[in-house]
């Protein structure tokens, strides 16, 4: 085997090899020194040298005589495999880039392709490149490149430097190579020279076949000049394909485009069209509605024939007529106006900004988006098109009334002004102003995703602006919908004070709607916050607002529908009074709206047990204490939790923390208070403390009676407003009528409430009957030892007054102010008409007090009374009516009643269904109490102990 360094192969290989490299190395150095745009449009050529270079060193490699070389069979493997490799290497450009260069000769090739083909074109090679498509770095890379050319003169290499003129000249058209004033002062200084007056076409510019003006001309071989499809027709209808004009053989084969005639007429169609366009300016600004339109109708033709008609129009500076033809009173006028500035706006940032820049331009482009949907679709169409701009961007978000027109035509019946509205949304949203004006028109989406993803200080942002917004309850529910709740909930736990301020202002503007509240409770949303109020680290401010949040939320428990599962505000006894002990700790606005969200939890479903909790707390005590305070709106709130809190009859709770020294304080707040609410709760604590004895004391002792009758006499007429302080006065009246303290009773006689008592059976709502009624039977009681006995007659009765009539069942003189009689107080018709209310308590009141007529002795008088009063259908009518201790009292006053014959009989018969009924379905004592009546009925024998 021969030694590796004697090998002539192998020297030859490393000879081409360092040949080779040195080229390559040559040609990096080129590239590193020329243009990016240079190197693109290059890129085939840098391709093929890079191909030779690789094709050169393959063929030395496969020159190498391994065979004969003393190297192992593994190395001999690896060089083969490479040369293979190297061998199928391929090197052309990217397809992105094939395609791009295929563009730029097809470009060179049809020498009138428009600037937007060209804006394009210089974009597309910029993106391929990695070059900025940013106007300025457009035109600085263009600069470049074309400096590359004057050196490719310099290197007196004449005919690339022709084939990158050809580029240069087609890049040149696009907005980047030059601007909008040089194109200007060309097109002007060009237009000066044409003259005024169209020109005619020459002769050669017609087709011989169709006498009109040829556009795509072809050349016959004999030369004559044809438009090519009138030609190809001709051929294709004439069995001899022989030329119109000759007569010779031809074909579609021979035919040849004829591009100094097609240039030539573009040339004269031009020139025609430049002096169109200037003509009609001073039409378009002096002539009537019908020769404007005619006008306007000519130039929008114009504009749809050509992107270069388009930028003549710009250059002529039909801009400013055409904005100002957007106030005219016509709207066919607007509305081609309109749809002429899209046409000159589409793919031109020049025109943008020209129309961006006119005065009242946007603003009257704004006003055509509310009128009559066409031209509202033209407008919205302009519009979307300027927003392809960023510098007018600007300038549409500030158009006064502008977002909202468009976010109200999202909702159009046309779906595509409604897409063109949306797209310029889209691109607005590039602001945060505009998205905050969005918002503040209805549309949340963009606020919505910058408060998801935006950055710190854009958050806060827009959270702010959903804290200050004045949002309606459409929006607050659109919004949570939207998943709004997650994004403040995280927030609110960030270590951002701002953020988590802002973020809490949001919610407590949003759970304002009951239905949010609930949301955000499922959601987990009360326990950060509880953790914030309970923080001793947290700020005064940001407690504040938490607790606001917390009373919102707890408000919207109060309300629930019965589909629903029902949401509970807190769920633990440690939460219920880490929170009730919040307002010995914190300050009055604080301390405020945990009274607030208290009494809301008191009114929710969970409401008993948070009342029984509260007790549990010494609730009572702590309240009673905040009602002793000068702070208005806190007393306030302290005697509407305490009201709820006594609701239950929790006499224990109650009477261990209640004395006379309390009873003063909410007499007190009944006369300083304004609060008719707070009055209502101060006169429902009384009403609801139980050991009527005691409190009836306590009240005569710190003079409460006239207070109390106050606002029995002030609510006459009850309303809606009025109902609870009345329900609760009458209830504490029940306090002064309690039959062990005759000098309170008294005292409400003689102030004459009884009156008011009668008269509030008839209007009063359920409870204030069951009230009155409670009064007027204690009242009762004490009649018989207070009516007058009759005086009896001395002397001759021929000489005597006419004796005065006594009471049918006290039997003596009666009067409402003396005895409490309730005859003489026109009680019994209104107490029977009570009987007839659904609500139970009110039904046993009223019986109670009518039963009070039958007591002891007075069983036969009082039954007349009831009888003459209908009482006793009433009463059977109860017998089939729960609850049981109701009928239990309707049936044992029956019994009592129906011993007197009379009665048994003309009413027995009627009772006698309810009370078998009874027998059948009632529990043990109704069915012994029934069975009895019955055998009074001569239903069933006395001796039968069935029941």
């Amino acid at each position: 085997m021969k030694d590796i360094r004697d090998s002539e192969g192998l020297e030859n290989f490393v000879e081409i090899l360092y040949h080779e490299t040195k080229v390559a190395k040559q040609l990096i150095e080129e590239c590193k020194e020329r243009n990016r745009f240079y190197l693109f449009v290059n890129s085939r050529s840098i391709a093929k040298r890079i191909k030779d270079i690789t094709r050169e060193i393959t063929h030395a490699m496969s020159c190498i005589p391994l065979a004969s070389l003393d190297i192992s069979l593994g190395i001999r493997e690896d060089i083969d495999r490479l040369v293979n490799n190297m061998r199928n290497a391929e090197f052309k450009a990217g397809i992105a880039e094939e395609e791009i260069l295929e563009k730029i000769e097809s470009g060179i090739q049809e020498w009138n392709v428009d600037r937007s083909y060209a804006n394009k074109l210089l974009v597309s090679i910029a993106e391929v490149v990695g070059a900025s498509t940013d106007r300025a770095a457009l035109k600085k890379e263009l600069e470049e490149f074309k400096s590359e050319i004057e050196n490719l003169r310099l290197r007196k290499d004449k005919a690339e430097a022709i084939q990158m003129d050809q580029i240069i000249a087609l890049l040149e058209r696009a907005d980047a190579a030059t601007s909008l004033a040089d194109r200007e002062k060309k097109y002007l200084m060009k237009r000066t020279f044409l003259g005024n007056q169209p020109l005619e076409p020459l002769q050669s510019f017609y087709c011989p076949i169709t006498q009109e003006v040829m556009v795509d001309p072809v050349e016959t071989p004999s030369g004559h000049t044809f438009e090519r499809s009138a030609i190809e027709k001709w051929l294709a209808e004439q069995d001899g394909h022989l030329c119109p004009l000759t007569s010779t053989p031809l074909d579609t084969s021979m035919l040849r485009p004829n591009k100094t005639l097609r240039q030539s007429i573009e040339e004269w169609k031009d020139r025609n069209t430049m002096i169109i366009i200037a003509s009609l300016k001073s039409r378009l600004s002096l002539g009537e509605e019908e020769e404007v339109l005619q006008c306007l109708e000519q130039l929008q033709d114009l504009c749809e024939e050509g992107e270069m008609h388009r930028e003549w129009i710009v250059l002529e500076n039909y801009i400013p007529c055409l904005t100002e033809l957007l106030q005219a009173k016509n709207g066919d006028i607007r509305k081609r106006a309109l749809d002429i500035l899209c046409l000159l706006a589409k793919d031109n940032d020049d025109a943008k900004e020209r129309i961006a820049r006119v005065d009242n331009a946007m603003e009257s482009i704004a006003k055509s988006l509310g009128r009559r949907i066409g031209e509202g679709k033209s407008a919205v169409a302009l519009l979307l098109e300027l927003s392809e701009n960023e510098s007018v961007r600007d300038w549409i978000g500030n158009v006064q009334g502008c977002i909202l027109l468009l976010v109200t035509m999202l909702s159009s019946a046309d779906n595509l002004a409604a897409g063109y509205a949306k797209n310029i949304l889209d691109n607005l949203s590039f602001s945060d102003d505009n998205v905050i004006l969005m918002a503040k028109n209805n549309y949340f989406k963009y606020l919505l995703q910058l408060l998801s993803s935006g950055h710190e200080d854009v958050k806060i942002r827009m959270t702010k602006t959903l804290g200050e917004m004045e949002l309606t309850d459409h929006n607050k529910s659109s919004l949570v919908e939207e998943g709004v709740l997650d994004l403040l909930l995280v927030l609110i736990s960030r270590d951002n004070l701002e953020m988590r301020i802002e973020a809490i202002r949001a919610l407590l503007n949003l759970s304002s709607l009951r239905k949010n509240g609930q949301e955000m409770i499922r959601k987990g949303g009360v326990r950060p916050l509880l953790d914030i109020l309970l923080c001793h680290t947290s700020s005064q401010s940001l407690r504040e607002l938490v607790a606001a949040v917390l009373v919102n939320l707890s408000q919207s428990t109060t309300l629930q529908d019965s589909g629903e599962s029902q949401v509970l505000m807190l769920e633990s006894d440690e939460d219920i009074y880490k929170l009730f002990s919040l307002i010995n700790l914190t300050g009055p606005a604080v301390q405020v709206n945990v009274l607030r969200v208290l009494y809301a939890m008191c009114l929710s479903p969970s409401g008993t047990t948070v009342r029984e909790k509260l007790r549990q707390f010494s609730a009572v005590l702590v309240l009673i204490r905040l009602c002793e305070l000068d702070n208005l709106h806190l007393r306030a709130n302290a005697v509407k939790l305490l009201y709820c809190v006594t609701e239950d009859n929790d006499d224990a709770a109650i009477l261990e923390h209640v004395e006379r020294p309390s009873i003063e304080v909410l007499l007190k707040v009944m006369k300083t208070s304004d609060d008719e609410e707070e009055i209502a709760s101060a006169m429902g604590i009384i009403a609801n403390l139980p050991d009527p004895m005691q409190i009836s004391k306590w009240l005569l002792e710190s003079g409460g009676p006239p207070i109390i009758f106050r606002f029995l006499r002030d609510g006459k007429n009850i309303g809606h407003r009025k109902n609870k302080l009345i329900e609760n006065a009458v209830g504490a009246i029940c306090h002064l009528t309690v039959q062990t303290n005759l000098q309170s009773q008294k005292k409400v006689a003689e102030a004459g409430i009884i009156p008011l008592l009668v008269q509030f059976l008839e209007v009063g709502t359920c409870l204030t009957r069951k009230r009155a009624a409670i009064s007027l039977c204690q009242l009762s009681v004490s009649s018989p030892r207070l009516s007058r006995q009759i005086p009896r007659h001395q002397g001759f009765w021929c000489f005597s007054a006419t004796p005065e009539a006594g009471c049918p069942v006290h039997g003596g003189i009666c009067t409402v102010e003396s005895s409490f009689c309730l005859i003489e107080a026109g009680a019994v018709k209104p107490l029977v008409r009570v009987l007839g209310e659904p609500e139970p308590g009110a039904c046993e009141a009223a019986l109670d007090a009518l039963l009070t007529l039958i007591d002891s002795e007075r069983l036969q008088s009082g039954s007349k009374v009831l009888v003459e009063a209908n009482t006793l259908p009433m009463m059977i009518k109860l017998i089939s009516n729960p609850p049981p201790r109701l009928q239990e009292k309707v049936l044992s006053s029956l019994e009592r009643i129906f011993r007197l014959v009379e009665i048994k009989q003309k009413y027995g018969p009627s009772a006698q269904m309810p009370l078998i009924d009874l027998t059948q379905r009632g529990n043990h004592s109704l069915r012994s109490l029934a069975a009895r009546i019955l055998a009074q009925l001569n239903v069933l024998h006395d001796q039968s102990s069935y029941f």
